[in-house]
């Protein structure tokens, strides 16, 4: 399968909204939560005002279409995302098109993005995942260790070689 990594532009900074209520993983026999789940505070965390400083967001791009995103923000705000370390450490947060998951398209973006913020000159990154949700294997797989176990859910914590 061919598609291409760039740089999430401008004027597709609203579909992150999109990709994030994708990114909530449903165990298999429940119902998703209604997309008015993104208007709660820490999941606006993830995309309101996207594009400041210590923003990045790669795509993976077929034919016009975006089939996945990767991206990391640090969190400044007194609210916190679920993957909050520190002030200085970005959170990470994924998503790929149902019909193009396990493809490869995911651990591209994944690696991809953590070389651009490595090159940034950060120190770490982290996320938040379900424990039942199989990306939670594929944090593990490029490196990716659990910092924190908070009920259902990993604080996973990825450092670059110094």
């Amino acid at each position: 399968m061919q598609y291409n990594l760039r740089p999430l532009k401008r004027e597709e900074y609203s579909m992150l909204e999109e990709f994030l209520y994708d990114a909530i993983f449903v165990p298999s026999g429940e119902a998703p939560p209604p997309p008015s789940v993104l208007l709660e505070p820490p999941l606006q965390n993830y995309y309101q005002d996207f594009g400041r400083a210590h923003d990045y967001c790669l795509v993976a791009e077929q034919e016009g279409m975006l089939l996945g995103a990767v991206w990391a923000r640090v969190l400044s705000s007194p609210l916190k995302g679920y993957g909050y370390v520190d002030k200085h450490t970005p959170e990470l947060a994924i998503s790929v098109q149902k019909e193009f998951r396990g493809k490869g398209i995911g651990t591209a973006l994944l690696i991809k993005l953590l070389d651009l913020l490595q090159s940034k000159g950060y120190s770490q990154v982290s996320l938040s995942v379900q424990k039942g949700n199989p990306a939670a294997d594929l944090y593990k797989r490029v490196g990716f260790t659990i910092l924190e176990e908070k009920g259902d859910d990993y604080l996973m914590l990825y450092a670059f070689a110094r």
